[in-house]
């Protein structure tokens, strides 16, 4: 038997139904009520071999436990989800302990709570576990409360040697309560972790292969296999090939498994796919191989239907260009394909609230959508009507003076104070960048229909009612203020101070026809000199070089003449700069271009000197920005944790056109599935932890479309430079031509 495949024969008299019960194939939950995947799943697959880096484990002597360093190891041998399981490998001696915990991913600091009553998991045993040498086990919910600890295995029960079992533990049984000597009741659907410890020291070795924990309701049974999948089809690329097929409307679906041949007859299960996603990544190597994939679905239970009939594709070597349209695309698709259905906006993050919509990040998808209708990823009239639906969704959502809040709910369009309490009114800083997008949208769709008629009139129309003079807190202010709430007012007072993202608001306030700012605002809020500016530049930055906007200092033997410290995170040098084209021009204090390439180029000779020894760091892996897992997005040993965001270098390509190719290369030729998935390049990794969780955010996704299609097209830097209110807004700040400061 394949070691992925479960046995089918029913066992759950083996185990005493008020602990835990094993099942093979069954625990459905009810018909109907489906949920997202990432709602029930701790663990399915490890995205990387070695060590799962959500897990810890530690042992005392002489008892033994195997680790990956310090962590759970990875076994791509025995699985029940391809490609990999959990391997638990220990011998409990007298006087010795061990413990292995499993972490549950933590993506979001506002957590969406799991759902089910009942934990399950699979597990496959090298030699019979008894409650004579079984581990125990207990659980950790978000409050680090603890629910009892109990051995895996009671009574007369018994896990066999040889096949793959689920094992299910019931929390809605009376005689399992898990409560202690406060008012604190363990919570099953706050839970973050799964620990084993040594049970009975029978000092032998013992192994244990652990696949797909997940929640889930009460167990029934349920033998009837979900649909069999239709609709695959397969596209090659140089290293991997792209699967599409369509979704299926099983209730209780769990996910999809990805069967390859290399000769159309033998198939091997080589990968798992969440049940919300109908698209999957399989790496095959060098290019020039013919893969024939077949698929089937799989549900809650663990019951898989039928393979669906097969499709093949071949790889091939790409060029540059190739590349690059590759990239774009992939990326470009989180827009497309995880669109809200309402908003036609992209969630902030995916695993995460498919609701949460950020307003910025959607601003910089709205320039993503030219450059994939203008590279016929989609039609013009597909791209149109998806524009359309995003300006009638934030025509009719929540606006404070004109500014949309930073999270928009895709359902109502009403504010979601995702932040906190304060944080329920206007953001001036993602209004801006989506107003950014909207007016490159406003040029770009320019053809006389009556969806792009609509598209320039209305973006017009939300242009000229955002008020930027009401953030300047007092008609005298010399700066402007990046929140205002309705209940609040200007509580959280955070001024908008240079040099970081937030140079396009100013710009977009002095060119506003209808609410603008003077010119002067420039120099005296974004390039202000004042006490409170210093203070502000050194409070975040901790450093005096660049504290008065001005920094002159060379790192790297590279001069940086605008910057706190040695140019600060990637994405200031991408976020103002998506729709601005900062080529060619100077203002009082710099050229925006040849400066931001000096941040870019700092970043890289900062990868290359890899103070801290990282793994993975040189001079085709660099890019340190915010996002999941960052330390701290500066070129400084200080923030470095050893997490590479690869929107830095990639959306750097406008600047650093060599050095970000090579990144790509390096990224998708030497790391491959590790950091592509259905949407493209994930937002990061980091080789020291053997972290590569696949998460998309919309903050990241864009950029790297966006500033691609820049290097080669100057498509989006065309249509925003084109709309009539920028360029004397340019001139009335003092911008003058700078012929010395194009592109290398």
């Amino acid at each position: 038997m394949h070691p992925h495949q479960p046995n089918c024969s029913a066992i759950a008299s083996w185990f005493r139904p008020a602990t835990f019960v094993a099942l093979a194939l069954l625990g459905a939950i009810a018909a109907g009520a489906a949920v997202p995947y990432e709602q029930h799943v701790l663990f399915v697959n490890a995205p990387a071999d070695g060590g799962y880096s959500h897990s810890s484990g530690n042992v005392i002597g002489p008892s033994t436990l195997e680790l990956a360093g310090t962590r759970f190891p990875i076994d791509t041998q025995h699985y029940f989800s391809p490609p990999n399981a959990l391997r638990l490998h220990w011998k409990s001696a007298p006087g010795g302990d061990w413990q292995m915990r499993l972490q549950a991913i933590d993506r979001d600091t506002k957590k969406t709570p799991l759902v089910g009553d009942t934990l399950a998991f699979w597990c496959y045993a090298d030699t019979e576990i008894t409650a004579a040498n079984s581990p125990r086990v207990y659980a950790t919910d978000r409050t680090n409360h603890g629910s009892v600890a109990v051995t895996l295995v009671q009574g007369a029960a018994r896990i066999p040697a040889g096949r793959w079992v689920r094992l299910t533990l019931d929390f809605t049984d009376p005689k399992v309560l898990y409560q202690s000597t406060d008012d604190r009741i363990f919570s099953l659907r706050d839970i973050v972790g799964v620990t084993f410890m040594q049970g009975l020291d029978d000092g032998m070795a013992h192994t244990l292969y652990l696949d797909d924990f997940m929640l889930v309701d009460h167990p029934v049974p349920d033998a009837v296999p979900p649909p069999t999948p239709a609709g695959l089809a397969v596209r090659g690329y140089e290293r991997h090939c792209d699967l599409t097929w369509q979704p299926s409307d099983a209730a209780d679906l769990f996910a999809y498994r990805i069967y390859r041949s290399w000769d159309g007859k033998e198939f091997t299960a080589v990968g798992t796919q969440q049940s919300t996603w109908t698209r999957y990544e399989d790496f095959t190597g060098e290019p020039g191989r013919t893969a024939y994939y077949r698929i089937s679905a799989v549900d809650l239970a663990g019951n898989e239907s039928t393979p669906s009939a097969t499709a093949s594709a071949t790889t091939h070597p790409m060029n540059d260009e190739q590349l690059l349209e590759m990239v774009q695309e992939g990326c470009f698709r989180y827009y497309w394909e995880a669109g809200h259905p309402n908003a036609g906006l992209a969630p902030e993050i995916t695993p995460g609230d498919p609701n949460l919509m950020a307003v910025g990040g959607n601003g910089f998808g709205v320039m993503a959508l030219l450059a994939a209708t203008e590279r016929q990823f989609v039609t013009r009239d597909a791209g149109a009507a998806r524009m359309l639906k995003i300006v009638r969704f934030l025509a009719q959502a929540d606006r404070f003076h004109g500014a949309w809040p930073h999270f928009l709910d895709g359902r109502s369009g009403k504010t979601l104070a995702y932040f906190g309490p304060y944080d329920d009114g206007g953001d001036l800083v993602e209004t801006a960048f989506m107003i950014q997008g909207l007016l490159a949208a406003r040029q770009y769709f320019d053809r006389d229909t009556p969806a792009e008629r609509e598209i320039r009139a209305t973006t017009t129309r939300l242009w000229r009612e955002v008020e930027w003079d009401w953030y300047r807190k007092t008609p005298d202010s010399d700066l402007l203020y990046w929140h205002w709430s309705p209940d609040h007012g200007f509580h959280i007072s955070h001024p908008l101070i240079g040099w970081n993202e937030t140079m396009i608001i100013y710009l977009l306030a002095i060119a506003s026809p209808t609410h603008p700012v003077p010119a002067s605002l420039w120099h005296t809020g974004w390039a202000g000199q004042s006490e409170l500016h210093v203070n502000y530049r050194q409070s975040w930055s901790r450093t005096t070089e660049g504290d008065h906007f001005t920094n002159g200092h060379s790192y790297y033997g590279i001069k940086l003449e605008v910057g706190e410290g040695n140019g600060a995170e990637l994405f200031f040098t991408h976020f103002s700069f998506m729709g601005f084209d900062p080529r060619g021009l100077r203002d009082r204090y710099t050229n925006y271009f040849t400066n931001n390439r000096a941040i870019a180029l700092i970043q890289q000779r900062y990868a290359i000197e890899n103070p801290l020894k990282f793994a993975g760091y040189g001079a085709d892996c660099w890019g340190r920005s915010a996002g999941v897992n960052a330390g701290g997005g500066r070129a400084l040993p200080r923030d470095d944790n050893g997490t590479i965001n690869i929107m830095a270098s990639l959306a750097s390509m406008p600047y650093t056109p060599a050095e970000s190719l090579a990144a790509l290369r390096h990224f998708y030729r030497n790391l491959g599935a590790k950091t592509w998935g259905p949407f493209g390049f994930h937002d990061g990794f980091n080789e020291k932890e053997n972290w590569f969780d696949e998460v998309y955010m919309a903050l990241n996704q864009a950029p790297i479309v966006v500033m691609i299609e820049n290097q080669r097209s100057a498509l989006v830097w065309k249509n925003f430079m084109a709309n009539p209110e920028i360029k004397p807004a340019l001139d009335a700040i003092g911008f003058k031509p700078d012929p010395t400061g194009l592109a290398p």
